[in-house]
């Protein structure tokens, strides 16, 4: 195969993203809304608030979507119904612009619009300079109604991307990062002696991961708000509590590793003359590193694989990795002790590092994956039937009719 410089695999990339499909459908919503505006509003001047609103409402997920629209609609009409009463009480002056400003903002507080707080003092400001408040008012809020109804319609026909592929790519890149971890302390515990400041070097990458963690986070609060509501996706709860289980399973062996590189910095600290482990011990401990970085990857790529056929396979390459790790963390110990009873110093953090090792095997152990999954889909049903009662009640009725019995995949 040909090499590929980097600079065109980063091009493809971004093509590849639905950033390029937002910008399109954000661009069209705004054109389309600005047109519907002109023939609604022929004879006033040029009607950019709808354009605007539809801009703003047109977001990445469909969730965001109904919820900002609604929100931002609710801060305009707020914003023009308390320009219209200072227009007819006070007029325009520096004090009751001021006092406008002032009273937008305290009430914008108690409606709710969130982040749309200074569009009801904005909406009330624009409104309040203009010599015919009325009639500008209403044409201000007939056009934020444009807007919102064009953005709203075009994301119900257009639906917006799903967000999965780019979550799914931010938790494997985080996965491969812990397993180069491990594989690279295997190789420096391979050759002997280990520097303290490698081996605290190493506990400073550890304790990196958390701001890679953050960023992952982030990727996949985006992809879960893009499963709900969307017609493109039939099980988005499921889906959902697949990719944030799997983090929080990564999250917390991230949190070992790092307590793991703090056990090896120690053993560091106190054995500046010597090999950290006999020859045996450092062989086993670099197989069973390169086998725990196999299993993390095999894990990530399990949560994010969407085709049945990959998921059976990526199963199947986790559950022979941690089958392998347990084997040769056992032959492991056996030598492990065997040491201590010759060399008694430090005897402490090796067992500390040997139950740091249980620990994230037994975070990525498979029959426990799926008893997480059963509690987080129970308690996401019981959580839905207690804000929405009758909807749980005729969901219940229904697969009651059907005869079969389903996981919960209604949105939230």
């Amino acid at each position: 195969m040909p090499d590929v410089s980097a600079p065109v695999i980063k091009l493809v990339r971004r093509t590849t993203e639905p950033v390029a499909a937002q910008t399109l459908r954000s661009t069209a919503a705004a054109v389309i809304s600005f047109v519907v505006a002109l023939m609604v509003l022929p004879a006033q001047p040029a009607p950019l608030t709808a354009p605007l609103t539809a801009l703003l409402v047109v977001q990445v997920t469909l969730y965001a979507t109904l919820t900002t629209g609604i929100r931002r609609v609710n801060s305009v009409v707020v914003g023009v119904l308390i320009a219209i009463g200072f227009t007819a009480l006070v007029g325009l002056t520096w004090w009751s612009l001021g006092l406008t400003i002032f009273t937008s903002l305290i009430i914008g507080r108690f409606v709710r619009v969130d982040e749309f707080v200074p569009e009801v003092a904005i909406s009330a400001m624009l409104v309040l300079g203009v010599s015919q408040a009325t009639s500008a008012a209403w044409h201000r809020v007939l056009e934020t109604l444009i807007g919102a109804g064009v953005g709203l319609l075009f994301n119900l026909l257009f639906a917006p991307p799903v967000w999965t592929q780019s979550a799914g790519t931010s938790i494997e890149g985080l996965a491969r990062g812990m397993g180069r971890m491990f594989r690279t302390m295997g190789a420096e515990v391979a050759e002997g002696h280990i520097p303290f400041p490698h081996a605290a070097a190493r506990l400073h990458e550890a304790r990196r991961l958390d701001h890679d963690i953050v960023e992952v986070d982030a990727s996949l609060r985006q992809a879960e708000e893009s499963l709900r509501m969307n017609p493109r996706v039939r099980e988005g709860l499921l889906s959902r509590v697949v990719l944030r289980t799997g983090l929080d399973t990564l999250e917390i062996c991230a949190v070992v590793l790092r307590v793991l590189t703090r056990s090896m910095t120690d053993l560091a600290k106190f054995r500046t003359e010597e090999s950290l482990f006999p020859a045996d011990v450092s062989a086993g401990l670099k197989e069973l590193f390169g086998q725990m970085a196999d299993a993390i990857e095999s894990f990530a790529l399990l949560i994010t694989t969407q085709v049945a056929a990959n998921a059976e396979d990526a199963e199947e390459r986790l559950a022979d990795a941690l089958a392998a790790s347990r084997v040769t963390r056992d032959r492991v110990a056996d030598m492990l002790l065997e040491d201590v009873q010759e060399h008694p110093r430090q005897w402490q953090l090796h067992g500390a590092l040997l139950a740091e090792i249980d620990r994230i095997l037994d975070e990525l152990d498979l029959d426990k994956r799926s008893e997480r999954l059963m509690q987080e889909l129970d308690r996401r049903s019981a959580e839905l039937s207690e804000r929405h009662p009758r909807l749980a009640a005729l969901r219940r009725r229904l697969r009651g009719e059907g005869g079969t019995e389903r996981r919960p995949g209604v949105e939230t």
